[in-house]
């Protein structure tokens, strides 16, 4: 049974990828697409842009929100002129906001939110967002000396959807975010944080299987069974929902 998983990428103002040919590209990292073959499913790219999202969410059956760039601070209320906000993309926000709106009103159908995608699950429901971390933590502890990725402990909620997806309730994980989640949306429930408190985890509580974590569980899944767990579970449910609808 064909498993079509649905991956956004990054929107074209990110300036993620330099080339002297084009100006604008849509861009992923492959680790993404090589944990959902691993699960078995099929992996398919959705770039920003696309009006008809019904149409889109017809043809996939789960999807992953994928890391980033920042949200437009305002989109929550936020400081536009902060100084640390960098790589926003509207077009993007917009596109995987009606998206996480969408699939929290149909729960027929799993979600990952990984990172930025944890952010856009809380702010597309209502939620707000801190524009930097150092702002409201002495140490930053979720980027290394110079901006990229560090590994910290996260501590889970041992009753809550991803634990028991992982099999575990505490993971070292791979983060590199400068952005945290503020006040959480209704509806959303906090299952994981770090060591300094910040939120790690969200669940829709309402929905069977969208989840938010704030770390990136692609960049380690080949070799942490519990990260690759993430992904499996995503596909898992899929399939269980596909099978329900052929069975109905």
């Amino acid at each position: 049974m064909s498993v079509i998983i649905g991956i956004t990428t990054s929107g074209r103002n990110e300036n993620m990828y330099q080339s002297k040919y084009y100006d604008h590209y849509y861009v992923v990292p492959d680790l993404y697409v090589e944990a959902v073959r691993q699960a078995g499913g099929i992996p398919i790219l959705l770039p920003p842009g696309e009006t008809n999202i019904e149409s889109i969410l017809g043809m996939i059956d789960g999807i992953i929100v994928t890391g980033g760039g920042d949200i437009i601070p305002e989109a929550y209320g936020g400081d536009k002129e902060h100084p640390a906000v960098t790589r926003m993309d509207k077009e993007r926000d917009d596109f995987e906001f009606e998206i996480v709106r969408k699939m929290a009103e149909r729960k027929d159908k799993p979600v990952l939110c990984v990172c930025r995608g944890m952010q856009v699950l809380n702010v597309a429901l209502g939620g707000t967002m801190y524009e930097h971390i150092p702002d409201v933590r002495e140490v930053d502890t979720h980027r290394n000396e110079v901006g990229y990725w560090q590994v910290h402990e996260v501590e889970v909620d041992a009753d809550s959807k991803m634990a028991e997806a992982m099999g575990t309730h505490t993971v070292n994980t791979y983060s590199g975010h400068h952005q945290a989640v503020k006040d959480i949306a209704s509806g959303l429930r906090v299952v994981a944080t770090s060591p300094d408190d910040i939120v790690e985890g969200l669940e829709l509580d309402s929905h069977p299987w969208m989840v938010g974590v704030q770390w990136h569980p692609e960049k380690s899944a080949h070799e942490d069974d519990t990260q690759q767990a993430l992904f499996d579970k995503l596909v898992e449910v899929a399939r269980a929902g596909i099978a329900s609808v052929e069975n109905s």
